[in-house]
């Protein structure tokens, strides 16, 4: 008797065994599962246009763009947009000019460092989360760096003094291999570049700073920046042509031009956070309404990061979170143009007006930075000022 008690005794424990096992492996299914983003409502209402309307700021774009792009052999895609509506989009010549493959709707364009602006409000998407702090220091993420005193609102505000990699990686990389973002920050820890400015003195660009963010991104999520991005913004908006181009993707690099002759892959191709995200104007059409409607950040969120904070010197021009800012007469211009091989781009936000105007070029072509030339079609202003390159 006292046998079969035992037994059943082993046969019950045995059983329990199984059975929390097999719920603790369910439970570390489940806690290791990605968290899915989930997009806010939109707040803001756009008035629809007439016809007339429509028809008229499509006109005044076209001339604009015969003037400024058709004559100066503009290669690339153009889309305007007023109140939430494409009233004007052009794609003109080659993707390749080699293959002679004609531009179109879902041809990825570099968009340099018009990326900036995406990491940064992913940055600021982790902050609304509560997943980090503005003032982090870097050391919470990379505790050998031998920079103090910076933060992470320093590092979006470009304000963090540190050396721009694209120069001090020149004399410490072999060109003939591509760099990833571990690369330069371990370059910062073993080599230790001086810094060019106190940490929070004063506004200076630095690509060093996005790129780092970027890193910062995957520290916090456990997932690489490409990925993470294509998972939580770009596909959640509908963004389908968008990607982010890392080392991973060598073999299917897309040259930019100048003129007929192509850039070649160099050293610097490989990084992201400060430059790499590759879209379309439909795409970047997607993001602005996304920004006007706070589907994905916050008002609250956005009025921060539109907010200048480079005020040390008296100028129109000024930066806030990873947006650059043209301030004048009470009216703002929120931007970011950029620069790459042979990529000129221009995304422009005249948020008075409800207008948004994107340019990108795959060839050389600064006539493209004279997008803000535009924004007479909207306020009737005839001014002439040059926003940052």
């Amino acid at each position: 008797m006292n046998q079969r008690k035992i037994l059943s005794f082993f046969l019950v424990f045995i059983l329990v065994f199984v059975f929390v096992r097999c719920s603790s492996g369910s439970a570390e299914k489940t806690s290791n599962k990605k968290d899915t983003i989930i997009l806010n409502n939109p707040d803001f209402k756009f008035d629809s246009l007439s016809q007339e309307q429509i028809a008229y700021y499509a006109n005044a774009v076209q001339e604009f763009y015969d003037k400024r792009l058709a004559k100066t052999g503009f290669n690339g895609a153009v889309l305007v947009a007023k109140n939430g509506q494409i009233v004007f989009e052009k794609y003109n010549g080659f993707s390749n000019f080699v293959t002679k493959d004609s531009l179109n709707e879902h041809t990825p364009f570099h968009l340099a460092s018009i990326s900036k602006t995406f990491t940064g409000m992913a940055v600021l998407k982790l902050w609304e989360e509560g997943k980090l702090s503005l003032d982090d220091s870097l050391q919470k993420y990379f505790p050998q760096l031998p920079y103090y005193g910076i933060t992470i609102k320093m590092l979006l505000s470009h304000r963090s003094g540190l050396p721009n990699y694209l120069y001090f990686m020149d004399s410490l990389w072999d060109k003939h291999t591509e760099m990833t973002n571990e690369d330069v920050l371990n370059a910062l820890i073993v080599h230790h570049p001086p810094i060019q400015n106190f940490p929070g003195k004063r506004f200076q660009y630095c690509n060093t700073n996005f790129m780092l963010l970027a890193l910062i991104v995957e520290k916090i999520t456990g997932e690489k920046f490409p990925d993470y991005m294509k998972q939580n913004i770009f596909e959640p908006l509908g963004m389908n042509d968008t990607y982010i181009f890392s080392i991973k993707d060598t073999a299917h690099y897309i040259p930019t031009w100048s003129y007929s002759r192509p850039f070649p892959m160099d050293a610097w191709d490989c990084t992201y956070g400060d430059k790499n995200v590759y879209s379309t104007v439909r795409d970047l059409f997607m993001w602005d309404k996304s920004l006007y409607q706070h589907t994905f950040l916050k008002k609250a969120t956005l009025d921060m990061a539109f907010t200048p904070l480079s005020n040390e010197v008296h100028s129109m021009h000024n930066y806030g979170l990873a947006w650059r800012l043209f301030i004048k007469d009470g009216d703002t211009v929120i931007y970011h143009n950029g620069k790459w091989h042979g990529t000129n781009t221009s995304f422009i936000r005249l948020v008075q007006d409800t207008a948004t105007i994107i340019v990108l070029g795959n060839k050389e072509n600064r006539n493209i930075y004279q997008a803000k030339e535009m924004e007479g079609i909207f306020n009737g202003k005839s001014e002439m000022d040059k926003l940052d390159e």
